[in-house]
Order: structure tokens, then sequence, then C-alpha cells
């Protein structure tokens, strides 16, 4: 584990994108032997998308960017908990009297989400729907949930209690009330499938940032940093500073913080991240940065490593190939933790 103290001396004048979410995209100019198209912010999973794409044709690299927002409006369409009609609201509606047959896209992510939980201990749960739902409720009424509505809450979490037939692509609860709640996953499961649709669509390179989550795939516009994507990772004491800079190629990062979105109750400010296996807010950390393989597996460790804290956290990340992180804790102002990998990534 090494640590790093944040040098708050004046930033070199840099191009600063998407500065909304907790992570940023820099961009310079266009080589002149490919072409590439940046989209404006799109609205879709609750959040702000960004798709820039690299090919040998502006219409190649346009029709890239369009299948890529296909692929995230359509796992919004299936995997939201906002939409009624989406595919997982008739799970939630349905699956405790009854197995619900599911595509075999939201299957799955569900077996994905499962391995994750057993992985992280718990700490990663898409059953932690019923206290999700309670603490949006006390947000909205400006009042505390009291210990007996956790209490009742936390009995119907457990993905133990998720019973996945892979083979008829069935689910089914084993308690009344279980919602499933994929906040923590389809984010990142949507960006690797924009990334493979604009891969099967002719794009050279191309990155995808969907609230923060971004998968970063072959070449730049720039033939200065052609292999490398440079993303900005923002400083969550400051509405406009970086933390650090990361270089990318085939990569995906994700950010999971209490800085940008919370639940305010009177003064108390409580973290979007719930902890599953307490039905409270995790508050140990005030940012965890995952860089790895996928959008997917980056998205769900940076959920598990929020609830886990930074110790625990540090040991699972640093027991997995090819993940890596970057931790600022809450009571830390300008200083941060990373994983003995994660160096390779940050830019000096």
């Amino acid at each position: 584990m090494e640590r790093c103290i944040l040098n708050r001396t004046p930033r070199a004048a840099i191009t600063i994108v998407a500065i909304v979410t907790a992570i940023v995209v820099i961009r310079i100019s266009t080589q002149p032997d490919v072409y590439s198209v940046d989209s404006p912010f799109r609205q879709v999973m609750g959040t702000f998308a960004r798709v820039s794409a690299v090919s040998g044709s502006e219409k190649t690299a346009q029709l890239c960017v369009d299948a890529a927002f296909d692929e995230l409006t359509g796992v919004d369409d299936m995997m939201s908990d906002y939409k009624a009609d989406s595919e997982l609201s008739e799970v939630n509606n349905n699956a405790f009297g009854e197995p619900v047959k599911v595509s075999g896209a939201l299957m799955e992510v569900l077996l994905a989400a499962v391995e994750y939980s057993r992985q992280t201990g718990g700490a990663f749960d898409v059953t932690v729907g019923p206290v999700v739902d309670l603490w949006r409720q006390a947000g909205k009424d400006s009042q505390k949930p009291t210990d007996e509505q956790l209490a009742a809450a936390k009995a119907k979490v457990g993905y133990e209690n998720l019973i996945l037939d892979s083979q008829s692509l069935t689910v089914r609860f084993r308690v009344e009330g279980m919602r499933l709640d994929l906040g923590g996953i389809a984010k990142g499961y949507a960006i690797d499938r924009a990334a493979e649709a604009m891969r099967a669509n002719g794009a050279l390179g191309g990155m995808i940032d969907v609230g923060g989550d971004i998968q970063c795939f072959g070449i730049t516009p720039e033939p200065e940093t052609r292999e490398n994507w440079v993303i900005g990772l923002q400083d969550p004491g400051s509405d406009t500073g970086l933390l650090v800079k990361l270089k990318l190629t085939d990569t995906a990062v994700a950010t999971s913080g209490d800085y940008r979105r919370f639940v305010l109750i009177g003064d108390d400010r409580f973290s979007h991240i719930i902890n599953p296996q307490t039905s409270i807010a995790a508050g140990k950390l005030s940012s965890v940065t995952i860089i790895a393989p996928t959008a997917m597996q980056a998205d769900a460790l940076a959920t598990a490593v929020s609830v886990m804290g930074h110790e625990k956290g540090m040991e699972l990340i640093e027991s997995l190939p090819d993940a890596e992180a970057i931790l600022i804790r809450t009571a830390a102002k300008g200083e941060f933790l990373t994983t003995s990998g994660a160096q390779r990534y940050i830019q000096p």
C-alpha cells in the first residue's frame, strides 16, 4: 500500500470535460490520419453520458457513437428500477410468487453480481433494494429511518436468497419483499456492451463515460498520445481540481463516493452507498476509484470497497489480478492511498 500527499500547486493549462462527474476526460486535438466524433452529453441511466469514437472515417465514427448509445439506452430500459415496465421491475414485482423468465443479458448481470457478492463477503449485494428504497424515502421525508424500519428492511436483504436458474433463465426470491437494485453494476455492464458495439461497427478506439464510469480502448485521436487515453480523477475536496491524471489503454475505471450523491436529512449527509450488512450508509471513504479490465468489474468493486473501508478494501483489491485502487479516506484531506500496482496508471 502506498500513501501519497496531493500536491496542491497550480495545474498546467489543460482541457477538462465532464467536470460534473467523478472522473473527467482530458482531450486535445485530432490526428490527421483518423477521424474522431465526440457526442454531446446525453442523459441516460439516471446520469450524463458522453461517447468518443475514433475511426478511419467520420461516418463510421458517428455510427459507432450511435451504436454505443443504443446499448446504453437498451440496458437502461432493461435494468432500471425506476422504470415500471423494465425487465428488472417485473422481477422485483413478481419473483417471490413464482420464477420470472428473464433475458440472457439480465441473467448474465445477476450471475456476475452473485459472484461479486461472494468475492466481497456480501459488501456488494444487489438484493439491497429494500434498504435503498427506505433511505430514498427518508431523504424525501427529511426523517432518518428508525431502528425498527432498518431492521425490517435488512431482513429482506441477502444474495443467498436470490435463486438463479441459468438453464431456464428464471429468477426467484426466497423472501417476500426482496428487491434488486443494480445501481452498482448495471452501468458498468452497459459501458462494456457499448464498447463491444463500437468495436463491432469499426471503431479503432473509443471512450465511453457514463456518470464518471469510463471504458477506454484502442487508439486516441492524438499522435503524441496514441496509445493512452488520459483521464483526470477529480479531487473530492474541490469542484474543479484534479487529484491525479490516469493514462489508460483497453481499461476501465469507476469511482464511487459520497461527495456527489448523498441523502441530506437535517444537517446530516448520508452516502447513497448502503452497507447491505448494517443497512446504514457507508461513510469511511470519500472516494474509491477502481481500475480494472472491465467496467462491470470496476463498478461493482468500487461499490464494495466503499462499504468495506480502506483496510479490507485494499486487501481485497491487492488479491485480485489486474485490479487496482485509489482511495481517499473521509478524514484525510488531500491524502490518498493506492494499491501496489496503481502507480503505473498515474501520469507524472
